[in-house]
């Protein structure tokens, strides 16, 4: 059932309540909660897993061969078209006392903590976003992450590590992206979906671009840092003026619960690496709900906003 503001919401927009029958389509009217069609990521044998937020299989393959990182590229198939979803099929409901999370999104938080949505067990759960970040048009740069997840790995030699960058997802921090974008919009591509703004789509293909180098600069020193066998890949892909389907509307960004190819086919990159860890499941007393304080809260619905979810 639809509230009376979404029915007009959907009159204001066709082209969202278009997409909300495309949904329909993919959820089965409603039945699935994520893809289950998708890859089980954790059931993969990694020591590092690196997670690009957003990032396309395509996108990646393009702009590897501009950076020194040996190793082979594949792909996967995501459980889900955004951040939440793929949480949900990938952790939820799961023992991961032997990994550490190190993440720059907010949405593992939102929904174990505020929604009660996800229950997974990390041996420890390391919030960048939360850890005296400079709030303002840039977000979580990857730097930070990229920092703290070189302090997990020598911190937990014995664990593995699961790191979340918020790159490619906007805000876009290149200087094409400042430039077409000074006022600061959280979510570009949902704006131009609604046609809000009018921007060529080959512009914002080109800050996607600039924002996927930023974050593959921070990954590519990281790589050399990290012990063990390190797969970067993506929680869900982008829509850049592609169709959806069944109804071939044309669409930006990443919205839930629509699994065409460009949502949920993500790379898996597998770097080369001379060792493996020897890791180990414990349980550390950190339990993540404890972290909840109004202060947190407040830099947690701060970045939400800044990625475009409030």
């Amino acid at each position: 059932m639809y509230s009376l503001d979404q029915l007009r919401a959907g009159l204001d927009h066709p082209n969202a309540a278009l997409r909300e029958l495309n949904r329909l389509y993919w959820t089965r009217l409603g039945n699935r909660e994520y893809n289950t069609d998708g890859d089980s990521f954790l059931e993969e044998d990694w020591d590092n897993l690196l997670i690009l937020d957003g990032c396309r299989y395509d996108a990646l393959r393009a702009v590897l061969p501009d950076y020194d990182v040996p190793g082979s590229l594949e792909s996967r198939t995501s459980p889900g078209s955004a951040t939440a979803e793929f949480l949900r099929g990938t952790v939820d409901g799961r023992d991961l006392t032997d990994t550490v999370y190190v993440t720059g999104s907010t949405i593992f938080y939102q929904q174990s903590v505020w929604r009660e949505d996800i229950d997974a067990e990390f041996h420890d759960v390391l919030d960048v976003w939360s850890d005296s970040i400079d709030y303002g048009d840039d977000g979580v740069p990857p730097g930070p992450v990229a920092e703290r997840a070189r302090e997990a790995a020598e911190r937990y030699p014995r664990k593995r590590l699961f790191v979340h960058f918020v790159q490619p997802h906007a805000p876009y921090l290149g200087e094409r992206g400042r430039e077409l974008f000074p006022d600061y919009r959280p979510n570009p591509l949902a704006d131009k979906f609604l046609g809000r703004i009018d921007v060529p789509e080959q512009a914002l293909r080109y800050v996607y671009r600039e924002n996927l180098e930023l974050v593959l600069d921070e990954v590519e020193d990281l790589l050399d840092d990290l012990p063990g066998k390190t797969v970067l890949t993506a929680d869900h892909g982008m829509l850049l003026g592609e169709r959806e389907f069944p109804i071939p509307i044309k669409s930006y960004g990443h919205p839930e619960r629509v699994y065409t190819e460009e949502m949920v086919r993500v790379p898996w990159f597998v770097a080369d690496y001379d060792e493996r860890k020897e890791v180990v499941a414990e349980r550390s007393g950190r339990a993540y709900h404890r972290k909840q304080t109004e202060e947190v809260d407040e830099q947690a619905r701060e970045h939400l906003k800044q990625m475009g979810y409030l």
